[in-house]
């Protein structure tokens, strides 16, 4: 003990600075300022500790013996509240034994309960090509020389699962969800940007929105959306891939989180220079190679963070007590004349590629499930797609307002994506939509 006293302040400093520099390490380097905000808590409590370490160089003894049981009890108490939050998040991970029971006596199946690492490291033994979908937005914070807009070309590709199995594609040429020969159509009579709705979360072709708007229509449907997209990547996408034989540009805003993505979208100086300069270009055709290779090495880090070595740096980290406690998700912060602005580039660009641009919104899960119809965003995007003079298809109308229970076109009922009929639903109210106009 005497021992531990004589080094204590020293091992409480070097401990304390460090802690300082991991912080700026991780807020300014490895995050490149996107969390500051984040990061400030840290920030505060390392500078505390420093001051408090260098404080304690001039306590008696009797003192440091205290402080020393008051620290080894605290940190006790905080690896055991680890351990409990990690077992929470377990037990509380979707699916429920409702969800599952019901989903076998619909199927005669079993719910597939691996998490996409296992189904993917399963699949892997009979397919070497398999890949796992990593979407733009994985990428807005790291420094490669370019930001990725799709996913890893010409494969397998393991999606989500919200319907009681893994949605699994083949990807194509440019690492998007379409039949590869959708590219060697003379025209394309629609062409879809948009999130995971339209990207085709947990359902298999043909089920997506841009197959059955193939089915529907009988004619060619390229489908450019991607999980997790907001409006300035859904921009960019169209600047970097859009065909000049597109009749059609569809633009799918999903309510409950694009505003949410734009906010994060704005940060990234490589997305910004979309909206400075409209001659500026990634060329992420010809950077395919690129494209695949960076999304490789994302997959390789989220099979080495889920050994089992990766998963006790995070409990010794405390990881998930330390996100109860400091990362409070802040309320969305609306940019109405941001989008205006992006809506309106879009436009040009459709005029500018002899296109036709139509803006189609997707209702918010939380507006059926409280019963709330007052949505001021609802009637805030309504205008600004009015004042551009954008055709407006409106799901909540087409679709949603003629069921009798609408909330069942989401997935179990839950705040997920939709069903296959809820995805069949919204492919027909659009489709209809664009048949009268």
């Amino acid at each position: 003990m005497k021992f531990i006293k004589k080094t204590f302040s020293i091992f409480f400093l070097i401990t304390s600075i460090t802690l300082l520099i991991y912080t700026i390490y991780r807020s300014e380097f490895y995050w490149n300022g996107l969390k500051n905000d984040y990061y400030l808590t840290y920030y505060i409590i390392s500078f505390s500790l420093i001051i408090f370490s260098i404080y304690t160089f001039f306590i008696s003894q009797k003192a440091k013996k205290n402080l020393i049981i008051f620290i080894f009890s605290s940190v006790l108490i905080l690896y055991s509240l680890e351990g409990f939050f990690i077992f929470k998040k377990q037990i509380s991970k979707f699916p429920s034994s409702n969800i599952k029971l019901r989903y076998k006596n619909e199927t005669k199946k079993d719910f597939d309960t691996r998490s996409r690492i296992e189904i993917y490291t399963d699949l892997k033994k009979d397919n070497k090509d398999i890949k796992i979908k990593v979407a733009p937005t994985n990428h807005l914070h790291k420094k490669n020389s370019i930001l990725p807009l799709s996913g890893i070309s010409n494969s397998k590709t393991i999606y989500d699962n919200e319907n009681g199995y893994y949605s699994i594609y083949q990807s194509d040429r440019y690492g998007f969800n379409n039949p590869d020969n959708e590219w060697n159509n003379k025209e394309i009579e629609f062409l879809l940007v948009g999130d995971s709705f339209t990207h085709g979360s947990s359902v298999n072709r043909p089920f997506d929105i841009a197959s059955q708007l193939r089915k529907l229509s009988n004619k060619s449907v390229l489908n450019l959306g991607y999980d997790n997209n907001g409006p300035l990547i859904k921009y960019a996408t169209l600047r970097e891939y859009l065909e000049p034989n597109v009749k059609n540009i569809i633009w799918v805003f999903d309510a409950s989180t694009n505003f949410k993505d734009l906010n994060k979208e704005y940060k990234n100086k490589i997305l910004k220079n979309y909206l400075i300069d409209l001659n500026f270009t990634q060329s992420l055709r010809d950077k395919q190679g690129e494209i695949d290779n960076i999304a490789n090495d994302e997959i390789n880090k989220r099979i080495k963070r889920n050994s089992l070595r990766s998963k006790l740096i995070i409990f010794l980290k405390i990881h998930d007590l330390r996100n109860s406690l400091f990362f409070k998700e802040s309320k969305t912060q609306i940019q109405p004349q941001l989008l205006k602005k992006i809506l309106s580039l879009t436009k040009e660009l459709s005029i500018q590629n002899n296109s036709k641009l139509y803006f189609v919104y997707l209702p918010k899960y939380q507006h059926y499930k409280s019963g709330n119809n007052n949505d001021e965003e609802y009637y805030l995007i309504k205008n600004i797609i009015h004042d551009l003079k954008i055709p407006f298809i409106d799901i909540r109308e087409e679709v949603f307002l003629k069921e009798k229970d609408p909330i069942n076109l989401f997935s179990f009922a839950l705040d997920l994506h939709y069903t296959i009929n809820g995805y069949k639903k919204v492919s027909e109210g659009i489709y209809n939509f664009l048949k009268k106009y």
